[in-house]
């Protein structure tokens, strides 16, 4: 049986009486770990250990805090063929897309470093003779951080990153299906210069320890990615000790194919939106709306792209879409397949469970044509591979469908039409809009989030992260006549 990969609390890693075990979704026999969960006791531990780390950590220098982001940053990038290994062993994803996202979370750290020295505030001159002010930010405090499985790196650590530049304690509650990438992570950020319990990994399930540490007097804050319905109960949990909240919730992209558009663009961008990472993003093309004078080829072309994608092990060289990441996530998929059929739409490949060298959660990438905006398969948020088409006669009706709908966080439009691609840019109801891309693929410097249903709260990413794990402080003072 595997050694227990533990917590790390207070700054000491402790086991538990608890654990789950860890499988390969390419490889059910492939037994990656035994993972401790945390139990209550160890969670008011670790609350207790930040709040007192906090306070030593925000008087910290702010080069001793840069160093401290910069060499977890270069570890992560140094090391990125390994942790990427790892996270695709576990998640699924192909394994480019494995150690690309671990060096992207190593950029993260690198520029959040830079970010510790560039903490600048304002003054201004009081409407009062004689007195000055003086603005600026100060740590949160102590933020709770809730990550998903299907960037177990990336999406955790442009949270930590932030919150530990700009002075906050961390304490972590990752998805119970990617633990092994989480307690990785951990380690690389256990070895610096930190006070002991600035940083804590809590592993254990949403509905008992992830609820404790949301209704936890001791958080200051809650960083949250997932569904929306477990966004909205962090929300409820949150209120009644008004905590501030960061919530990155569901998604229901579209992707606009206009009839004046780079045909082999358009596909290229929706074959990588919507197949890309087993379609598990939440930037994800699962909407294709196209124009009735460009849809039979685009389709066409579509299907050819999508059953020409090599659906196998993540590890295995050539991998274009791994499996899904679990058995329930897989029955999810099926049940959607057969929604699509029932609601009348015609599957043009794909959907399928698929058989491979190993016993693992494959399934084949599906084209729907013919539904309709109105109909489930396009209302609700799928994570699958699983692409919708909608025809469309004019601009002005794909406009209209990319904006009906509850979600809003990412949109795009294929077309060589200036005039239209800023129309669209000014006017879809996204917080991220895309021409002559992907839906998916954001960068790391830039604000990033939604509207609608995909996010409350402040943007992630950026400069403009410091809005969230920051509180503005305005100060000011009479400094009386000189003597």
């Amino acid at each position: 049986m595997s050694e227990m990969k533990c917590n790390f609390i207070a700054g000491e890693w402790l086991a538990s009486s608890n654990a789950i075990e860890n499988r390969n979704p390419s490889d059910l026999y492939d037994v990656i770990g035994l993972f401790a969960q945390a139990d209550k006791t160890q969670l008011e531990t670790a609350l207790d250990a930040a709040r007192q780390a906090q306070r030593i950590w925000a008087a910290t220098g702010l080069e001793a805090r840069q160093t401290v982001l910069t060499n977890i940053g270069n570890e992560l990038m140094e090391r990125s063929t390994e942790l990427g290994t790892l996270l695709s062993r576990e998640e699924g994803k192909p394994l480019a897309e494995g150690t690309g996202e671990i060096h992207r979370a190593g950029q993260f750290f690198t520029y959040y470093a830079a970010e510790v020295l560039r903490q600048i505030g304002d003054t201004a001159d009081s409407v009062r003779a004689g007195i000055e002010i003086d603005i600026r930010r100060e740590p949160v405090g102590t933020v709770a951080i809730i990550s998903p499985w299907n960037f177990p790196t990336a999406t955790a650590v442009w949270k930590i990153a932030p919150a530990l530049a700009f002075g906050n304690a961390v304490v972590w509650k990752p998805a119970n299906l990617v633990p092994a990438s989480a307690v990785a992570l951990a380690e690389i950020i256990a070895r610096q210069d930190l006070p002991n319990g600035l940083f804590n990994l809590v592993m254990g399930a949403g509905s008992t320890i992830g609820q404790h540490l949301i209704e936890n007097p001791a958080i200051d804050a809650i960083s949250f990615t997932g569904s929306v319905e477990v966004g909205k109960q962090i929300a409820v949990s949150a209120i009644g000790n008004l905590t501030k909240i960061q919530l990155e919730m569901g998604s229901k992209n579209a992707l606009v194919v206009m009839e004046d558009g780079d045909l082999d663009i358009a596909v290229a961008a929706a074959l990588g939106g919507a197949f890309g990472g087993t379609g598990q993003k939440c930037t994800a093309s699962s909407r294709l709306i196209v124009h009735s004078a460009v849809h039979n080829e685009f389709v066409e072309k579509l299907s050819m792209g999508a059953a020409a994608m090599v659906v196998g092990h993540a590890l295995k060289h050539g991998t274009q879409i791994g499996p899904v990441v679990s058995q329930n996530q897989l029955d999810e998929n099926m049940a959607y397949m057969d929604l699509a059929r029932a609601e009348g739409g015609e599957v043009l490949c794909g959907g399928e469970r698929v058989s491979r060298d190993t016993e693992g959660y494959y399934m084949t990438p599906a084209v729907v044509a013919g539904t309709s905006n109105d109909w489930r398969v396009n209302r609700e948020e799928m994570f699958a591979p699983i692409a919708c088409v909608i025809r469309v006669d004019s601009y002005e009706e794909a406009l209209h469908l990319v904006n009906d709908t509850h979600f809003g966080l990412t949109s795009g439009i294929i077309t060589r039409d200036l005039a239209r691609a800023t129309h669209f840019r000014r006017n879809a109801k996204t917080g991220c809009v895309m021409v002559n891309l992907p839906t998916a693929g954001t960068d790391y410097h830039v604000p990033f989030g939604g509207r609608g249903s995909s996010s409350y709260g402040p943007r992630e990413q950026g400069g403009y992260a410091v809005e969230f794990f920051t509180a503005v402080k305005t100060a000011y003072i009479n400094a009386g006549t000189p003597s």
